[in-house]
């Protein structure tokens, strides 16, 4: 049996969650981490054996797709994980054969890494969009007591120690439930993903564009980069021209092209929100 505890945030999960219980069947230590679902997601994870551990967004006053990082902190601080090791996946995801093999090897030999990143594959319209996607790789399996989660929505995981990578995908599939459901989730995240751009030019110094590439302070720099892509003009068509042209997205096809164009849609959500938010506090 594996030494690694699995993690899995869920709310209204009954589509997608069996699937991803099945391929994580291998741990006998796993964790479904609910925000108060209102399906069977609680009665599957009970039924395959997993524990459940239910919180709402109580603390933030906020609902599902609030303060996600205050969320996730909470969880790693508090759920009494079995092992040190803990692979993080959503319900939506599944763990391939030739992944779980690496993060076995890669816990058994560590060499000081305290986290691992490894490569999602995300499929769409029957496609693995192989060039599309932003990032691919993802920081997912680590030691629970060596991260936290910052930004309050897409989070970033922090890491204090080094990081190393492990071979084979983990594989995702975002639109299971339907463009509708992609759609609804996006226009909500752009509304917190507004929220945080105005709060942090509330709180962070005045941007540099010398800062986001010469600061040594990794989030110092990470937050001068960020506002440098905000302030771009046109900045939903450069996203898509950096997914579909400069990520070579055209070689995924048509698949290629209808993310690149939704994720600059949602880019333009974001615009406009973050518009809307500065103007009621002029």
């Amino acid at each position: 049996m594996s030494k690694i505890s699995v993690l899995i945030l869920t709310k209204n999960e009954q589509q997608d969650l069996p699937g991803c219980l099945e391929s994580v069947a291998w741990s006998d230590d796993i964790h479904v981490y609910d925000s108060m679902s209102t399906d069977e997601t609680v009665a599957i994870a009970e039924q395959f054996g997993a524990h459940v551990i239910q919180r709402d967004y109580v603390e933030s006053k906020l609902s599902f797709g609030g303060d996600e990082s205050a969320h996730r902190n909470w969880g790693l601080q508090n759920i009494p994980f079995k092992y040190q090791w803990v692979f993080a996946i959503d319900a939506d995801e599944r763990a391939t054969p030739e992944l779980v093999k690496a993060m076995n090897e890669a816990i058994a030999s560590p060499n000081g890494a305290v986290a691992f990143r490894m490569q999602r594959r995300d499929f769409f319209l029957g496609t693995w969009l192989k060039h599309v996607q932003t990032s691919p790789f993802y920081i997912r399996l680590f030691q629970h007591t060596k991260v936290h989660h910052e930004r309050v929505i897409n989070t970033v995981l922090i890491v204090d120690g080094p990081v190393s990578q492990v071979s084979g995908y983990l594989d995702h599939f975002p639109f299971s439930k339907g463009i509708g459901h992609w759609i609804d989730r996006h226009n909500s995240y752009s509304r917190f993903e507004a929220q945080q751009i105005v709060n942090n030019r509330k709180q962070q110094a005045t941007f540099s564009l010398l800062k986001a590439f010469t600061a040594k302070d990794f989030n110092e720099r990470r937050f001068h980069q960020k506002e440098l892509f905000y302030r771009l003009p046109f900045r939903p068509v450069i996203k898509f021209l950096i997914l579909y042209i400069g990520k070579r997205g055209f070689l995924d096809g048509r698949a290629g092209f209808t993310y690149a164009l939704l994720q600059s849609i949602y880019e333009y959500f974001i615009v406009l929100k973050t518009r809307e938010l500065e103007a009621q506090d002029l």
